[in-house]
């Protein structure tokens, strides 16, 4: 099954639906999408994400970040979005490596890490993510979700859905780390290198940049095990922190499951 859908500025896009479900219901194909930021979608990429009849935008990225690339849209849009000015207790790449002459492969595997530590506990995330789920369960058509490069702000609110639809941990995690396809890594490493240059001031070398460009199976686990120590089970942190409850629980089923 191909989840990966092709756009010629857009980066990351696919399909996270389409799984079996403990339920036996499985996920709807078509509803649920995940991307990298919109700012260099072109106008084909515009009509395209039109006709996939999307109702909503939950765009996770920091407000610098939407003024730095800021979101195109097409003509007539009228999707809602969900999107936040708080500002972040993780500093963004452009402020943490500046100066910096020299990153090494290390130095992203460690940011990423103390990010997936925080990230669930995030004033903005929760803020995000709780308006994310509602969005799920009142939403009238198709979402996408994305942030700068749609893998870890993403990835970590896609794999909670599929936690809550009953998606298995292997599909959960394997769809997780699609996001390490080759050619999309090899795109991304022609970007990052020569913008981390311009707008950082630092050099990497190609294993730092195929590691920061990636997923591993360690970031998503950290995130999930400082959840079950502070709440005891995932559950419990989407009821008592996301406001996940079990009819809101239910609403998203009747949206997201199949038949």
């Amino acid at each position: 099954m191909t989840r990966h859908i092709d756009f010629e500025g857009i980066e990351n896009f696919r399909d996270f639906g389409g799984y079996a479900t403990a339920c036996g219901r499985g996920v709807r194909r078509g509803v649920l999408y995940r991307s990298a930021n919109h700012a260099y979608a072109t106008e084909a990429d515009l009509q395209r994400m039109r006709d996939l009849g999307l109702a909503a935008i939950i765009d996770l990225r920091r407000p610098e970040e939407r003024a730095r690339e800021p979101s195109k849209r097409w003509p007539g849009f009228g999707a809602a979005v969900v999107e936040n000015d708080i500002l972040s207790d993780h500093p963004d790449w452009a402020d943490m490596l500046r100066g910096k002459g020299r990153v090494e492969r290390e130095w992203f595997r460690q940011d990423a890490l103390e990010y997936y530590r925080i990230a669930p506990f995030q004033k903005r995330h929760i803020d995000l993510y709780t308006r994310y789920f509602r969005t799920l369960a009142e939403v009238d058509g198709a979402i996408v979700v994305h942030c700068a490069a749609g893998k870890d702000r993403t990835g970590l609110i896609c794999a909670l859905t599929h936690h809550i639809t009953g998606v298995s941990y292997d599909d959960l995690m394997a769809d997780y780390l699609l996001t390490n396809d080759e050619s999309r890594m090899a795109r991304k490493m022609d970007f990052l290198g020569p913008w981390l240059q311009e707008t950082c001031g630092v050099s990497v070398d190609d294993e730092a940049l195929r590691l920061a460009v990636s997923v591993q199976p360690e970031y998503l686990e950290t995130a999930f095990e400082v959840i079950r120590r502070a709440h005891g089970s995932l559950d419990a942190y989407l009821e008592d922190v996301l406001g996940v409850d079990a009819a809101l629980r239910e609403r998203i089923h009747e949206r997201l499951l199949g038949g």
